[in-house]
């Protein structure tokens, strides 16, 4: 851990704090598809070491309006989690559909070293994660990539799939115009053709890979049977809750399908859609070699990704360790920390005397 990041015992209550003004600093600092890469990296490096981690579904508190979701996991030296909702209806009233925040902590001792935004971080991992599946899973030298629901994902998921794949177009398509303009404006400078299309089908003609990120919470069939032939990797981002998914069941039946975390997938996944013996690949397994991703060019792929916590866990860690590369982050007073621990009523009562 870098020396700023150790402070002696009597400045431990103090947790370095990265604000949504510190993440886009660090963001820009270091170069949007640059820090997505290397995100990848560390998601990649913690899928490699799988077997280390603490490992559960989300803790999730579901109502009308939107779910709140905790996400904790640790490799028995470092705790992490991550607070984060998400409400579809937010955007018509002025709101994120997403935010989050996160921290880690020492297990030796219990104490947070980093607390963090994770409203843009979030969306820095999931196209990092996203990148480094289809890497394993789509077909080789894909040049051509569709997406579908051009909201807050779709900029960094092009850039994601970009830097790590290797794309050189993207046909963006979204039930609101405005939406796809604006991420044609946003991706007109990334060094991608990018084609605005008028229908789903328009935007997966011709493509090798499919991304999915829609952001209502129904049942939805954003991507119909006939609309996917042989040989493409679907990216299935946006359904992640139950009650929401993307894609007609006919296309899972058609598809291999490689998952994150099984149990929390099929609550939450594409495959909440399927029977729960139906076969599933977990990503860590294809990333280590000890399972097949793509082995013909007629296979189609599917990545029904719900986002897990060691990808946030990931984020954080590559966070921490860009604090002394670039500077971007403030010290929180955020720990009790009397001279006596069994003394927390003096400290609070001497603290009058000042």
């Amino acid at each position: 851990m870098p020396e700023i990041l150790n402070p002696n015992p009597s400045k431990l209550a103090m947790v370095p704090f990265v604000s949504v003004d510190d993440m886009m600093k660090i963001v820009n600092t270091i170069g949007a598809p640059k820090i997505i890469a290397e995100i990848a990296e560390y998601v990649e490096a913690d899928f490699l070491r799988w077997d280390q981690f603490d490992k559960t579904p989300r803790v999730a508190a579901h109502s009308k309006e939107g779910v709140i979701e905790l996400m904790p996991t640790s490799d028995g030296e470092t705790y992490g989690f991550k607070y984060v909702n998400g409400h579809p209806a937010n955007m018509a009233r002025g709101f994120q559909t997403v935010t989050a925040f996160g921290v880690l902590a020492r297990v030796d001792n219990g104490y947070p070293v980093l607390f963090s935004e994770m409203t843009i971080l979030t969306a820095l991992r999931t196209a990092a994660t996203s990148a480094v599946a289809a890497k394993h899973l789509a077909p080789k030298n894909s040049k051509i990539m569709g997406v579908i629901g051009n909201g807050a994902q779709c900029e960094f998921q092009a850039l994601a799939f970009k830097e790590v794949v290797g794309i050189d177009t993207v046909h963006l398509y979204d039930i609101d115009p405005a939406a796809t303009k604006k991420a044609v404006h946003n991706l007109s400078n990334s060094g991608l053709t990018v084609i605005a299309c008028k229908s789903a089908e328009e935007a997966v003609t011709g493509v090798q890979i499919v991304t999915t990120c829609t952001a209502d919470k129904q049942c939805a069939t954003i991507l119909t049977d006939n609309m996917i032939g042989a040989g493409i990797h679907i990216n299935a981002i946006g359904g992640d809750c139950p009650g929401k998914t993307e894609l007609h069941k006919d296309i899972l039946l058609r598809s291999d399908i490689f998952v994150e975390y099984p149990p929390q997938t099929r609550i939450e996944g594409e495959i909440q859609q399927l029977d729960d013996d139906h076969p599933v690949t977990e990503i860590w397994q294809v990333m280590s070699g000890q399972a097949e991703g793509r082995i013909s060019d007629n296979q189609i792929t599917l990545f029904d990704s719900v986002g897990f916590a060691t990808e946030d866990f990931s984020a954080l860690r590559y966070i921490r360790d860009q604090l002394e590369r670039t500077g971007h982050f403030v010290e929180l007073d955020l720990l009790a920390d009397p001279d006596d621990p069994r003394d927390l009523f003096g400290m609070v009562q001497r603290a009058s005397d000042k």
